[in-house]
């Protein structure tokens, strides 16, 4: 067991975490990368608004406050957990404070050619030793060096070549610290190999006594040639959560993967989403919805990297800020000189709800080819004045009819979900949060 589970330690104090670096690795076959990461989190640091990629996501007080590593005391069981699930027959994983609870998971009874457990129980499979803290650009990324240096636990999902399986793979990453100042590491890894298709879920709660919490999660996609992955993320932590979440998707030739993002809780949110399509014929969807209230920040950040030709993204992006609340996009679109034919489109669409709400949007396009289709926009406003007026002249109330224009705003961000069961789950938890 490493020091940081049986020593509280103030991770972002550069001392103590220069101490750790030469300490027991939570797997030994990682322990180079994971070492590495460490010193790469020392030299970049955490960044600042001066930092052109966090200039409206102040996120300095992380480096400020001494966060203390979870203990990760397992108390959730499986009766107190699975009226959460998101369909009834979902394949169930809970991740306490960083942590797999494999007793209140339902991952015993797996089909053939599925895999769902711990690194510490798969680290010798063969596209882990081949993928696992390979995509996630430590290097670069601050707090994705910062994951990968103190991840206690990873979640592993694999599929084998050819398995179509159709039934949810629910990761519940819940926050049942009662702690004050807790830094909670989530790491979860998922290949997809040749042929094969999932569904995957990510939700993100608190239990606790809502003190302030830290979670840093880092997800590494790897989708191989003419596979599908269709993933959900919902993000409905308590306000005292700072959320930082870097999703790193690596495709293959004619491979898909459909990635829609529901930030709905947390007091600041900042979403790193980077798909590389590297290569031919490979599609991919990012659509993200934000509901931000009181303080909160929610922050998208997206890249798609078109490295090679014949490959097809579409992003859309809305989110309704109310109060005081902020919303930033900044949406990239890289097309490489290689990559002719490519069709790649981005539109992030903004609804302001009180006159204190804020939005900052950038979308960007980079293109080095020259026989694409590409596209990128953004829009900010507040509802129609008409649209309004037409529903209240018919009888409707005034709270009631921004309710309906607020759905339905929202409600083609969740159309893309190729799940049904798991598509009525997000509808009517967003329209629990619109109401």
């Amino acid at each position: 067991m490493s020091t940081l589970q049986e020593t509280k330690i103030t991770i972002l104090n550069s001392a103590v975490f220069e101490n750790w670096v030469n300490a027991s690795p939570r797997v030994d076959v990682f322990a180079t990368i994971t070492k590495d990461a460490a010193q790469a989190f020392l030299l970049q640091g955490i960044p600042t608004t001066k930092h052109e990629e966090w200039k409206y996501t102040n996120v300095t007080r992380l480096a400020q406050t001494a966060f203390q590593v979870s203990k990760s005391n397992a108390t959730l069981t499986t009766s107190g957990v699975t009226n959460e699930k998101v369909t009834a027959d979902a394949i169930l994983i809970v991740i306490e404070n960083g942590i797999i609870n494999k007793a209140a998971s339902n991952i015993d009874a797996l089909p053939q050619g599925i895999q769902i457990g711990s690194i510490h129980d798969l680290k010798d499979n063969t596209a882990i030793q081949k993928h696992f803290l390979q995509h996630a650009d430590y290097k670069s990324e601050p707090f994705v060096a910062l994951n990968t240096a103190t991840f206690l636990d990873a979640v592993c999902i694999l599929a084998d070549a050819n398995v179509e399986f159709n039934t949810p793979i629910h990761l519940m990453i819940v926050n049942t610290s009662n702690e004050a100042n807790v830094y909670i590491p989530v790491r979860v890894f998922v290949a997809a190999e040749k042929n094969a298709s999932i569904h995957v879920v990510e939700t993100f709660s608190s239990k606790g006594n809502n003190t302030t919490a830290f979670v840093n999660a880092v997800s590494e996609v790897v989708v191989a040639d003419n596979a599908k992955v269709n993933y959900v993320k919902l993000q409905g932590e308590s306000e005292n959560t700072t959320h930082i979440n870097y999703h790193r998707v690596a495709m293959a030739r004619d491979s898909y993967q459909h990635l829609t993002t529901l930030s709905l809780g947390g007091g600041l949110i900042r979403n790193n989403l980077n798909i590389r399509l590297g290569d031919i014929n490979g599609t991919a969807y990012l659509n993200g919805l934000t509901l931000a209230r009181n303080t909160q920040l929610v922050d998208h950040h997206t890249v798609v990297d078109h490295a090679m030709p014949h490959c097809y993204s579409n992003e859309l992006y809305k989110n309704l800020i109310d109060d005081k609340a902020q919303g930033v996009f900044n949406g990239k679109i890289f097309v490489r000189k290689d990559a002719q034919k490519t069709n790649a489109f981005q539109s992030n669409k903004n609804l302001l709800l009180s006159n204190d709400a804020t939005m900052n949007a950038k979308p960007q396009l980079e293109i080095f080819a020259d026989d694409v289709k590409c596209s990128h926009g953004a829009t900010t406003g507040q509802l129609d004045d008409e649209a309004l007026f037409y529903l209240r002249a018919r009888g409707i109330g005034e709270e009631a009819a921004r309710a309906l224009l607020n759905h339905a705003f929202a409600a083609d961000v969740l159309e893309g979900i190729a799940h049904e069961g798991i598509k009525k789950n997000m509808l009517d938890f967003v329209n629990h949060k619109l109401n």
